[in-house]
């Protein structure tokens, strides 16, 4: 219902590059059509046409016959006229671009995707596992999903407990890369959108009560010794935490075990 709603909000003066992958293409036409009746859309029609080409093919049809039509419908392509003033019209041929490699996905388009439309993605790319996609693709894919990688040989991927088990009790969607007797499992899940409230309090009594205690307490800091980095040796010095290897998790890099064959 949400989703119908945006798409009955959306038109040509409110399109974005990103909101435009939330529409189909009879909703372009549609927008389209609109904007015709519309002088100032009309004035910067190149405009708006540059934002629906970022998210769909468009071809400008000069004959309009029967074959013509069937030929771009078999290719997925939506047909039908768009008028351009009150005695002319024009005939397009509409296509939603479909994202079917790595290099489809852009910062646009990452979060109009669902984990496992991106688990296809890379299964269809894949071969030298996460690390073989490029920074820039990775950067990409982490600007809309959680993604985490674990490689383990492969009785032990589906561990009961392991990560694997929780990551998938979590929602994340996995994908199997097989590397010999290892498996890298790259796991991956939408992040949630965030909006940053913008909210103003007023000042009140008791505010002001804490500010005269930070203030109290700023002036017994100055009493308090600074410290000094000379002084410190190996009697004085001492870590605040200590790093355990987990057992359940032993995810061995595979330069290791060549190293160990």
């Amino acid at each position: 219902m949400k989703e119908s709603s945006t798409k009955q909000a959306l038109s040509l003066k409110t399109l974005t590059k990103s909101s435009v992958w939330d529409v189909q293409e009879n909703d372009i036409f549609r927008m389209l059509v609109s904007g015709s009746k519309d002088a100032e859309i009309k004035d910067n029609l190149r405009h708006y046409i540059d934002i629906i080409r970022s998210a769909f093919s468009m071809e400008e049809l000069k004959n309009d016959t029967p074959a013509i039509r069937k030929a771009y419908e078999k290719q997925g392509y939506k047909v039908g006229q768009i008028p351009v003033d009150e005695s002319t019209k024009v005939l397009w041929a509409i296509r939603k671009r479909p994202i079917m490699r790595v290099t489809d996905l852009t910062y646009e388009n990452i979060r109009h995707i669902t984990a496992s439309k991106l688990i296809e993605v890379l299964d269809r790319n894949f071969g030298g596992g996460w690390d073989s996609l490029s920074q820039s693709i990775q950067d990409i894919i982490e600007s809309g999903f959680d993604i985490s990688t674990t490689t383990l040989p492969k009785d032990r991927l589906h561990k009961k407990g392991g990560m694997y088990e929780k990551k998938v009790a979590d929602g994340y969607e996995v994908l199997e890369v097989a590397k010999g007797t290892w498996v890298e499992a790259i796991f991956a899940k939408l992040k949630p959108e965030t909006i940053k409230p913008r909210m103003k309090f007023e000042a009140t009594d008791e505010d002001a009560d804490m500010e005269d205690v930070d203030n109290f307490n700023s002036h017994e800091d100055d009493d308090v010794d600074e410290f000094n980095e000379d002084e410190m040796n190996e009697d004085n010095y001492r870590t605040t935490f200590e790093i355990e290897e987990d057992p359940d998790e032993e995810a061995v890099e595979l330069s290791e075990y060549g190293a160990d064959e």
